[in-house]
């Protein structure tokens, strides 16, 4: 079987799906294709995000905000979104995920926590489903 390919995606690509990607990759330790991306990407990842990942010995400060694009959805197997509304583009045959969740925007890293936490449980459930 190949890699399964995840893309995860919010509005801005500076919070939620950035620690989304984050755990995917190194909990997932190769074992998974991660991308990330928004609708209306931010010009950088939020500071509190990075700060609350590095707590969980993860660095993501080198990660910047990318677009959303059609082709990336073509080529993951999973999408899951994080209160992007319509923009992300449906293909057949892709599993959709909406995962509803407080947006870490212009919240300080106690705020940050428990989103980070919350992500981090739903990523060891995808990836316990994605490996097994």
């Amino acid at each position: 079987m190949s890699k399964p390919s995840v893309l995860f995606v919010c509005v801005h690509n500076a919070g939620r799906s950035q620690m989304a990607a984050a755990y995917l990759g190194h909990l997932g330790k190769g074992r998974v294709e991660v991308l990330s991306a928004g609708s209306a990407p931010a010009a950088s990842v939020n500071p509190a995000v990075v700060e609350a990942m590095l707590e969980e010995g993860i660095d993501i400060r080198a990660e910047v905000p990318k677009v959303l694009t059609t082709e990336a959805v073509k080529e993951s197997d999973v999408v899951i979104t994080m209160g992007c509304g319509d923009v992300c583009p449906i293909f057949p045959g892709k599993r959709y995920e909406d995962w509803v969740l407080e947006d870490p925007a212009g919240q300080g890293v106690d705020a940050v926590r428990p989103i980070r936490d919350e992500i981090k449980r739903r990523i060891n459930e995808l990836l316990d489903d994605l490996l097994d």
